[in-house]
């Protein structure tokens, strides 16, 4: 069953419980190495930590994302794209506050008459000291199928 559109419209602005989320060493160098990347020095981590670490740091899962635009139900997720802001450089062994909302839901339809919703998501990553280090938004489209308008 598709989901109202009332209802993932009223997504817009929930908030993630939000946490604390700290880039091990050891998952850092994974990260790396999993890119063919060489290993960054002095501690830096691979800006790929983005694709997980914040989504883990405001205490959800992709499963919960799933469950909150009701995607099993209905259909498939496509990445429509990401956006990935640096204020700071990302470190290994840092413990960082993280904060995330919905910020966008708009229900669409393609040419071919299928129904998607954009599910676009932000999360911030804030150091010791309170100021912003990294702001991941992840853009979706949450395809729901064909539908009579």
């Amino acid at each position: 069953m598709i989901p109202s559109e009332e209802y993932m419209l009223g997504l817009v602005g929930h908030k993630f419980p939000g946490g604390n989320r700290t880039i091990d060493r050891w998952e850092n160098y994974l990260l790396t190495d999993c890119t063919t990347s060489p290993q960054l020095e002095d501690g830096l981590a691979h800006p790929i930590a983005l694709f997980h670490i914040p989504i883990q740091g405001v205490q959800t899962s992709i499963a919960e994302l799933f469950d909150l635009g009701r995607v099993k139900e209905t259909g498939s997720v496509g990445l429509d794209g990401y956006d990935w802001e640096f204020f700071k450089p990302l470190r290994e062994e840092i413990e960082y506050r993280c904060e995330g909302e919905i910020v966008e839901v708009e229900r669409r339809f393609t040419d071919a008459g299928k129904i998607y919703d954009r599910f676009v998501f932000s999360i911030e990553l804030f150091d010791e000291d309170g100021e912003p280090v990294a702001k991941a938004t992840s853009y979706w489209r949450l395809r729901r199928g064909k539908v009579e308008r």
